[in-house]
């Protein structure tokens, strides 16, 4: 007789120890607070490309159309992304003052992407 198993999902044993809390998903002791910190930037640089879209020649604005799925709380996706921030942070520069906004909250979002 053979002893088959089907899991269906995450299959933990614990074989004593201290401390077991189970399986960390990014929540417990992990970097949780900074994809918070992450997932709110982008957000914040998605609202604030929303009000500048007024702004905006029709090619900047399909400029920004194009980029806006592209902007996901995703470290790595997001430096892997380089050309297509390249290109918001143009966008804001070149509409001047009302531009601003949305460079400073480019600005922080590459901080936190390293």
């Amino acid at each position: 007789m053979s002893d088959t198993t089907n899991n269906f999902g995450p299959v933990v044993t614990v074989n004593g120890g201290q401390g077991n809390v189970g399986i960390n998903y990014g929540t417990v002791g992990g970097p949780a607070g900074q994809d918070a910190e992450l997932r709110a930037a982008v957000e914040e640089l998605v609202r604030l490309l929303g009000e500048l879209r007024g702004h905006l020649t029709p090619d900047q604005d399909r400029t920004v159309e194009e980029v806006l799925p592209e902007l996901t709380p995703d470290r790595e996706a997001l430096r892997e992304r380089g050309l297509v921030l390249a290109r918001v942070a143009q966008i804001a520069a070149a509409v001047g003052q009302v531009g601003q906004p949305a460079a400073e909250a480019l600005g922080r979002l590459l901080a936190l992407t390293g």
